[in-house]
């Protein structure tokens, strides 16, 4: 990757975070596909379209979006080589030739000019070292009148997951890793934010809306607890903590994610993220 801003992120996921949402690419999957369908629908995607899926991490959004643009192509970009690798085999394994995948740091990627008709991502745009930058990239490698659209996670306070970790604030040095506008996951969670990063960037139209979905954490309570203690956040959590203060973490975690199993005994917790859709100007002087 000879153009890349982002080293700190692209050291991590293409290290033991990338390692571990390759190796477990289904299970993220199953956290996070009840957004696809509303990503992909506010995408307006065509038969025809060229789509740029933004942090594809194992690339089930951009098959997705391949299968909706029998005619077109996908592309998904990614800093994680693991992932790629993992998004190239299942891309292969399911015949899908409209799909292929690039390493690459959106804020600094050299994407031709116009090339896309519809940049999509989920989950794949908080992490970004200049926001405004990355976005007006994106921006660029849409044609005029082109289309972004992306999920992002909204209030912290509104996912599950979020609960769950903070159940364990007796035994680990949970902090605030979940306020809006801190760099990370949550750098977006305020619309304001939103929507001045977009209008920075030169993007119109802006338009954000809440949605929710449950997604499957696990198959039983103590599957699901060693799954959310194997994130990058858990991992965190817990490398602070000494033998003691993890097993009690462990215990108190199980114990709250018994009151989200369902009936066929997974356990799904509600995620609440941000809708956001926003246009290329139709006037190719405007801003990009």
């Amino acid at each position: 990757m000879p153009d890349v801003v982002n080293t700190n992120q692209a050291k991590a996921w293409n290290g033991l975070e990338g390692a571990h949402w390759a190796h477990n690419q289904d299970r993220w999957n199953a956290v996070n596909e009840g957004f696809n369908e509303p990503l992909l629908d506010a995408a307006g995607i065509t038969p025809d379209h060229r789509i740029l899926d933004l942090g594809c991490g194992s690339g089930q959004t951009t098959r997705l979006a391949a299968h909706r643009a029998p005619r077109g192509q996908a592309l998904g970009l990614d800093l994680s080589a693991p992932m790629l690798t993992e998004a190239r085999s299942r891309a292969e394994q399911e015949g899908i030739t409209n799909a292929s995948f690039t390493q690459g740091d959106a804020q600094v990627h050299p994407f031709e000019t116009g090339a896309f008709d519809a940049a999509i991502s989920r989950y794949g745009v908080m992490f970004f070292a200049d926001p405004v930058a990355a976005f007006g990239n994106v921006g660029r490698a849409l044609r005029p009148g082109g289309r972004l659209a992306f999920v992002c996670p909204a209030d912290a306070r509104l996912n599950g997951w979020v609960a769950a970790m903070e159940s364990l604030r007796d035994f680990l040095p949970v902090g605030d890793f979940g306020r809006p506008g801190l760099p990370g996951m949550f750098s977006l969670a305020a619309p304001d934010r939103i929507r001045d990063v977009l209008t920075a960037a030169g993007f119109t139209n802006i338009a954000i809306n809440r949605t929710q979905a449950e997604g499957v954490w696990g198959h039983g309570a103590e599957d699901a607890a060693e799954f959310l203690l194997a994130t990058g956040p858990g991992r965190h959590l817990m490398k602070q903590a000494d033998a003691t203060a993890r097993a009690r973490a462990h215990r108190t975690l199980t114990a709250h994610l018994r009151n989200h199993v369902a009936a066929d005994g997974t356990v799904r917790l509600r995620s609440t993220s941000w809708l956001v859709t926003a246009d290329r100007p139709t006037n190719p002087s405007d801003r990009f």
